[in-house]
């Protein structure tokens, strides 16, 4: 019973820390069996299936924990120089596996008993709540004797992690010349590759380091997000998170009228069941399309866009027209959801698990059927989890596209082949049917395939030759779309996800900086005219369901884009700063008060600030933004995202 094992050679520390690693993973599964079976009466939807999946997608979250728990273990472990075999040093290796994991574990028991109250696995943010008590030591204690089982529990896997660790002893090598020192070094370096792909979630160019927001990818609900996630993860992932704080400037009935974040159906007409199709555009900036530019360069700039151009001569489109943010992660919950990120992208926040209205979800539930096409591997921007939180049952990306002879090299498959493998997908899909598509070739580092050297203008800026090339793709989709039974009978819903290089001064300037196109092509209906309306990304939803006479009430932060009624308003921050558009006029706010103010008719390029010699307008503007703010808190913070 006492016996030990003995690892031996050069390599046995790289071993102890593999031994280490899976032991530590086998105990987080088991935790994460544990949560769930205490609160399973709170996931009534999971069954064996769903929860095998989730217990798998878990691995990939435990493993960033366990890394970032046990850096300073790893580090001590593989420091390529002998002494590390001393009974002392050893012994101070084991209690640091020790007591670093016994923290970790207790975070993850502490959310058996805590989950069933916030719904929610601990963020960073339980330091803030809990900063100004006096009696943490008394709420600590009434905790331990209130849930004594935990505490018994957490005891007897501490007296477990002990007991294993004093099971597997290090030998030091017998002799020690230099091939040890290579070995050690290589290792070292091998484990420092592991540690960063770990961490991570994988090695490849286009994976944005793993948040709360992933494990989308394994549940079919957003509360069932807890059982794939850990809590140690999600404290670490959340300690530089945006806490919004619920703001109460006006009365529930007063924010209601202001700012009514509820839609109810206008009239009786009946629902068109159309096809919905979003092309969300990566980086095609109002400023790189001609046919919305008429007024620069005395009517002669071109831009770079000739067959969106033509298109948007037989849609509906607008005069000014902005992203909700400067990042692709904040293009889909604004476009699909109608949630701006506001400080920080919706997907990366503490909020990113709440239940969302989503336009997809919507249709869904009225008989569509729902696919996202992304030529991106799989799992690429968080896209796949998002998308299938988002309630969308069909995801294509470079998994399922399957020829890596038209990848890119570095971001995924080409625009041209992929919106041709789409368009013979979506012949495929059931109507009436809501499709997503985001680009990805207008995109640094800015090339385009070789046959096309030379097609495409270069333009001031490099980004303009592959958006002349993304623009040609768009082309030969809509030659092809234009051939099956469906087109017809689909609304296409075109915009950029955001901004990016820059040319022309008219577009250097801060509200500019979000300027995109919006279009909406219906080739069987006569939706085409341009507006004057202020519109944004979050009334992308709003819009297609009133074109469709959808009917039934929603939530949505957005405006209803073909509403007469002109008093709506756009929103978006830089960092901390509010933007805000409404009627004619711009203003920042710097979370108390208005710092600037331009009247964006008569004075875009914002040399005269009227932030004092305009204040009536800056209070009414100022107003509004309150509502929206009081609005979004909100709903974030208690979770309150869905019309009830």
């Amino acid at each position: 019973m006492n016996k030990k094992m003995t690892l031996k050679g050069s390599l046995n520390s790289l071993l102890l820390l593999g031994i280490s690693f899976l032991f530590l993973i086998v105990l987080y599964t088991l935790l994460r069996l544990g949560f769930y079976g205490l609160n399973s009466s709170l996931f009534p939807q999971v069954d064996t299936s769903s929860l095998l999946t989730m217990l798998i997608g878990g691995v990939k979250f435990d493993t960033v924990a366990i890394l970032y728990v046990n850096v300073l273990f790893v580090l001590l472990m593989i420091l390529p120089f002998p002494f590390k075999y001393s009974s002392l040093y050893q012994q101070v290796c084991k209690w640091v596996f020790i007591i670093t994991n016994s923290l970790a574990i207790a975070l993850n028991l502490v959310d058996y008993a805590y989950y069933p109250f916030t719904l929610r696995r601990t963020t960073s943010t339980v330091f803030s709540q809990f900063s100004n008590e006096q009696n943490l030591g008394k709420l600590a204690l009434d905790f331990m004797l209130d849930y004594w089982f935990i505490l018994l529990i957490f005891i007897a896997i501490v007296f477990f992690i002990s007991w294993c660790y004093s099971r597997v002893r290090l030998e030091r090598p017998a002799q020690i010349r230099w091939p040890f020192y290579g070995i050690q070094l290589v290792s070292l370096l091998f484990v420092a590759f592991l540690f960063i792909g770990g961490v991570r979630g994988g090695w490849a160019h286009s994976t944005r380091p793993i948040t709360l927001s992933n494990a989308g990818d394994y549940v079919k609900n957003p509360e069932e997000m807890s059982i794939v996630l850990n809590t140690p993860f999600t404290i670490l992932k959340t300690l530089k998170a945006i806490q919004l704080k619920e703001q109460h400037y006006f009365s529930d009935e007063e924010v209601n009228t202001l700012y009514p974040v509820v839609h109810e159906p206008c009239d009786s007409a009946s629902f068109r069941k159309l096809n919905v199709v979003f092309l969300i555009l990566e980086s095609f900036g109002k400023e790189h399309i001609g046919a919305l530019n008429k007024n620069i360069d005395g009517g002669n700039y071109k831009g770079y866009t000739p067959f969106l151009d033509s298109l948007i001569e037989q849609s509906f489109t607008f005069n000014r027209s902005y992203a909700n943010g400067r990042k692709s992660i904040d293009a889909l919950p604004s476009v699909i959801t109608g949630v701006p990120s506001v400080g920080e992208p919706f997907v990366l926040s503490i909020y990113s698990g709440n239940k969302t209205t989503s336009i997809a979800k919507l249709l869904g539930d009225e008989g569509y059927e729902t696919a996202f096409f992304h030529g991106a591997p799989n799992g690429s921007m968080g896209f796949s989890a998002y998308t299938q939180l988002a309630g969308i049952k069909h995801y294509f990306g470079k998994n399922e596209y399957n020829n890596d002879a038209d990848f890119d090299g570095i971001w995924g498959i080409w625009d041209e082949p992929f919106m041709q493998f789409m368009a013979h997908k979506m012949d495929g899909l059931k109507q009436p049917f809501f499709a997503g598509f985001f680009s990805l070739s207008s995109h640094h580092p800015f090339k385009v395939p070789e046959h096309y050297q030379g097609v495409f203008p270069k333009g001031p800026v490099p980004l303009q030759e592959p958006i002349g090339y993304t623009d040609n793709a768009l082309r030969q989709f809509f030659n092809q779309a234009s051939k099956s039974d469906w087109y017809k009978n689909t609304l296409f819903v075109i915009c950029a996800d955001h901004t990016s290089l820059s040319a022309l001064p008219e577009y250097q300037t801060l509200p500019n900086a979000f300027a995109i196109p919006i279009v909406f092509y219906h080739p069987g209906g006569d939706l085409k005219g341009v507006s004057d309306k202020l519109v944004q990304q979050i009334d992308i939803m709003p819009t297609v369901l009133s074109y469709l006479n959808y009917p039934k009430p929603y939530f949505a932060f957005g405006f209803d884009a073909l509403d007469n009624n002109k008093d709506n308003f756009v929103v978006n921050t830089s960092g901390e700063t509010f933007n805000f558009f409404n009627g004619d006029y711009f203003m920042t706010y710097d979370g108390n008060k208005p710092s600037s103010l331009y009247n964006l008719r008569t004075d875009s390029m914002l040399k005269e600030n009227l932030v004092e010699s305009n204040k009536a307008v800056g209070d009414s503007l100022t107003k509004k933004l309150h509502a929206f703010i009081q609005q979004y808190n909100y709903g974030m913070i208690h979770n309150k995202l869905v019309a009830e």
